[in-house]
């Protein structure tokens, strides 16, 4: 503010020394400066990130769509893998809930899978580095299971649909609930701190609308629950961390996809 200062000490104080002529325009700019930063003193504290090994979980997500997508066009155990699989409204209220899981590993074409598979492993790495691959992985596995199963009870029981995009958008939702429940970009402003959020809802919009086949329902759906998902899991972040827990909740989530691939098929 161009006003002359000096700083002294005298070993246990310090002190902003001004001319006289300028210590009332001085005190008044310190009392602004407290004022301004009063919000941001009184606001608690983001959680601290603790970046995890994210590359066990999307090699684990690339091989896992992969070896599906392997099988299901050999027809292996001279089953339909499409027909077995894949979300079924009418089905599904019989009471085959696995199927909101196992659809997730199935794809229309090659097109469809090579695009499931950058967007998820993107995502997927975004998201294993704040929460670890299991925690991760598990989180995803359950959102968007639950994101199917509200989408087939919400639309017409003739309701069919493949693919792990809604998984991709889960993915992408625990990533927008995490960091903005988690103040990871916390800023003075509102606008900066609702970022996460806002950039969720773009990347959904411009890359969850599709064509006419597309499952925007599930794609909404999947970023709701992901985001839900997310803003739970800061509040458990303190266990996050441990290797243990990630070991654990791998091992969970690929027990529920191979339980869920056993009952569809068998």
């Amino acid at each position: 503010m161009d006003i002359p200062n000096e700083i002294l000490a005298d070993g246990q104080r310090f002190f902003i020394v001004v001319p006289v002529e300028a210590l009332e325009k001085a005190k008044f700019e310190l009392w602004q400066y407290t004022q301004e930063n009063l919000q941001t003193r009184k606001r608690t504290p983001g959680l601290t990130a603790v970046y995890q090994n994210a590359t066990p979980g999307v090699v684990a997500y690339v091989v896992i769509i992969s070896v599906v997508a392997l099988l299901a066009s050999e027809s292996v155990f001279e089953r339909n893998w499409l027909s077995s699989g894949r979300v079924d409204g009418v089905l599904i209220r019989a009471g085959e809930w696995w199927r909101s899981i196992t659809a997730l590993t199935l794809h229309s074409g090659v097109r469809h899978y090579a695009g499931n598979l950058g967007f998820g492993a993107l995502f997927g790495l975004m998201a294993g580095r704040l929460l670890g691959s299991g925690v991760t992985w598990l989180a995803v596995l359950l959102a968007s299971g639950l994101a199917n199963l509200i989408n087939t009870v919400l639309l017409a029981s003739s309701h069919r649909s493949i693919g792990a995009s809604t998984a991709v958008f889960a993915t992408l939702g625990i990533l927008a609930g995490f960091v903005w429940r988690g103040k990871l970009m916390t800023q003075d402003r509102w606008p900066y701190r609702i970022g996460p959020i806002v950039g969720g809802l773009a990347l959904l919009a411009y890359t969850g609308s599709g064509d006419a086949n597309t499952d925007v329902g599930a794609h909404v759906l999947g970023f709701g629950c992901g985001f839900a998902a997310g803003v739970i899991l800061t509040y458990l972040y303190q266990h996050i961390p441990r290797q243990n827990v990630q070991r654990t909740c791998g091992v969970v989530a690929i027990s529920m996809l191979i339980g869920s691939w056993l009952l569809a098929l068998w």
